[in-house]
């Protein structure tokens, strides 16, 4: 991982640079995404009962997915908090 250049700048007071704002936009489309997926999970859960979820689910796919999912989202303690 590269070293911000940004690090040790205050953000008061200044304009934000191209990567900046590239950067938060890329947390706010990943930050949708997140709220999208939770919504689904929250209506599939509605629809159906936990047992069928379960029956049909691709569990293999699901594990790997979610372990990829969480160690790349939430491998910063900093994010977590």
């Amino acid at each position: 991982m590269m070293k911000s250049p940004h690090s040790s700048k205050e953000l008061a007071g200044r304009w934000l640079d191209v990567e900046e704002v590239r950067l938060i936009s890329d947390l706010r489309i990943m930050h949708s995404k997140v709220a999208e997926l939770r919504n689904l999970v929250a209506n599939l859960k509605q629809r159906h009962h936990e047992a069928d979820i379960v029956k049909y689910a691709d569990t293999r796919f699901s594990r790997k997915t979610y372990a990829r999912w969480t160690k790349s989202t939430c491998g910063s303690s900093k994010l977590r908090k």
